[in-house]
């Protein structure tokens, strides 16, 4: 398996903190927030590589944080050759870019590198082994109003994904995406399909909702502390947390 950390947006709502500093580098608790990531990701038995793709404007950034970082499995830093927010090739398409010019062809865990959560990810990996389909993991916010900011998923039978919107007007559930999902080897060939119809590439959970339409995609479910870092309310909400751990 290998393993995609999305770091490539340009986190304009978080101005001035990340103007000439990347989210996921940004500090909570006593690290920034890619090194509470990695350090869950190293639980997992079998994860090759971890590919961090950020963009032209943060690429060196990246670079010197990874050369004063004792990684424990092998991390590499990959530009999407994007220089501002409007040229970003979005989620998906970062993970199409990374697919490609990496030659991956393998099971690959993608994380968004704005995430920090409590949850096992070698919980979800063996969830994801034992399902052997695509697995996008969910957190119930609790609130149908608080479900409006967040990428909302209705689960099935068998947990399964039956619907994906982003930020509905009208939720169908309260549990969100957290912008970890897990796809198998052959679901690749349906990314680059994706990719190739002209598709929505900015978010994931675009492609969660073409994708179930085609194959089994399966929801794991967690209750763990999870924070979106999206404001600086919710930065200094998870920071307060971890700092008090």
């Amino acid at each position: 398996m290998e393993a995609v950390i999305l770091a490539a947006g340009y986190a304009t709502r978080l101005y001035p903190l990340t103007e000439n500093t990347p989210k996921p580098l940004l500090n909570i608790g006593d690290k920034p927030i890619i090194q509470h990531i990695i350090k869950n990701l190293e639980g997992i038995k079998g994860l090759n590589k971890v590919y961090v793709v950020t963009n032209d404007k943060f690429e060196n950034h990246f670079n010197q944080w990874l050369k004063s970082f004792d990684a424990r499995i092998p991390i590499e830093i990959i530009s999407d050759g994007t220089a501002s927010n409007d040229d970003r090739l979005g989620a998906l398409g970062d993970i199409h870019y990374t697919i490609n010019k990496q030659r991956i062809d393998d099971d690959i865990l993608v994380v968004a590198g704005d995430n920090l959560f409590e949850m096992s990810l070698e919980d979800a990996h063996n969830y994801f082994k034992k399902k052997k389909s695509s697995v996008v993991v969910l957190y119930d916010v609790g609130d149908l109003t608080l479900a409006r900011q967040y990428g909302i998923v209705e689960v099935g039978a068998n947990n399964l994904v039956v619907n994906f919107e982003e930020k509905p007007n009208s939720p169908k559930s309260t549990l969100a995406s957290t912008g970890i999902y897990i796809f198998p080897r052959k679901t690749i060939e349906l990314i680059r399909k994706y990719i190739a119809q002209g598709n929505n590439p900015d978010k994931t959970g675009s492609f969660i909702e073409w994708l179930h339409k085609r194959e089994n995609v399966h929801s794991y479910i967690t209750d763990k502390e999870w924070y979106d870092i999206g404001s600086i309310e919710q930065l200094t909400k998870a920071d307060k947390y971890y700092r008090g751990k």
